[in-house]
């Protein structure tokens, strides 16, 4: 990764502002309502147990590992099954915490801000995506926790931050939707073929999130220059163990999952994250934010051997949503 102390702004604050507004005016003229735009009730939508499309393809981590490949076809589709829906109440579980951050972030910005139009263009957005997801999980019908129940309980701070550090609360939001959005984007590249529903909502979730991402990374770029040297430096400290810490407790499945499905602890491991395979693939995950990072002048001596001691270190992409190679 490239050395960069640049701390001046990227962009105007007329750029940032017309970056916002043209953010904003996509949020009202390019949205998906989760119940006109997703026909849940058509047929070819049905949920039905016995059914190939259910089975994970080898762009998810765990459908890629022998162990699951050589299951039977029923514990397969079972997995898959239980899989897409913890995914979905994860993230309906992610993007609860992040609209209540994000209310108590505009609750104090000045009139004529444009973050506090683009934030709450967000916020409605995402709270159609907990629509979205939680229909998911009732359409599946697997009762399933989420997240782990150690995050669970540490979602209710999250929101706090806005109110001391905006800059990490947005920080926080990258390390929650990068990873999920990598994943998304690499199985809808893949060639496999998902039971039409998932397609659907990770379509539908994907363009929206594409807004979201962004403005995050453009919040991130503006106001970095703006902190004193010791909250910049916090800052880059803090943000890979923000991204390695958010990563643990969103990707990977809790307990439960193991116990369900008998997951030998070795395999589970090796998913996450000890085989070649998966530490690249954490590598991959944050290719964007190693990006942003060095735009913004977050990377130094320090905070670079924290990336690389947490295994997410690796080349910056060249722009966003760069595929992996």
């Amino acid at each position: 990764m490239t050395s960069t102390t640049r701390t001046t702004p990227t962009r105007t604050a007329e750029q940032y502002t017309d970056t916002l507004e043209t953010l904003s005016e996509g949020s009202v003229h390019r949205n998906f309502d989760p119940f006109l735009d997703i026909p849940w009730d058509d047929p070819a939508f049905a949920v039905v147990p016995d059914d190939d499309r259910w089975m994970l393809p080898t762009a998810d981590p765990f459908g890629a590992h022998p162990w699951y490949r050589e299951l039977p076809r029923e514990k397969q589709i079972a997995i898959g099954m239980w899989r897409q829906a913890n995914i979905a109440k994860v993230g309906l579980q992610f993007e609860n915490i992040l609209i209540r951050g994000l209310m108590q972030y505009v609750f104090s910005l000045p009139n004529g801000s444009p973050e506090f139009r683009y934030s709450t263009h967000e916020a409605a957005e995402e709270c159609n995506h907990t629509q979205m997801f939680q229909q998911v999980v009732n359409r599946i019908g697997v009762d399933v926790p989420g997240m782990s129940r150690l995050t669970r309980a540490l979602g209710p701070i999250v929101p706090l931050v806005p109110i001391v550090f905006p800059t990490w609360f947005f920080i926080m939001v990258l390390a929650g939707e990068e990873p999920i959005d990598h994943g998304q984007k690499a199985i809808l590249r893949s060639d496999s073929e998902m039971h039409p529903m998932i397609t659907r909502v990770m379509q539908i979730h994907v363009a929206e999130e594409a807004r979201h991402i962004s403005f995050a990374h453009e919040y991130v770029e503006h106001h970095v220059p703006e902190l004193s040297a010791v909250s910049r430096f916090a800052l880059s400290v803090v943000t890979p163990i923000t991204m390695r810490v958010a990563l643990w407790l969103i990707a990977v499945p809790p307990s439960r999952f193991r116990r369900e499905f008998d997951v030998p602890r070795a395999v589970f491991n090796e998913v996450y994250w000890r085989s070649p395979e998966s530490r690249q693939a954490l590598s991959d995950f944050f290719a964007d934010v190693r990006m942003l990072v060095g735009n913004a002048g977050l990377m130094n001596p320090v905070s670079r051997l924290i990336w690389k001691m947490l295994r997410i270190d690796g080349r910056p992409a060249r722009y966003r949503s760069e595929p992996a190679t």
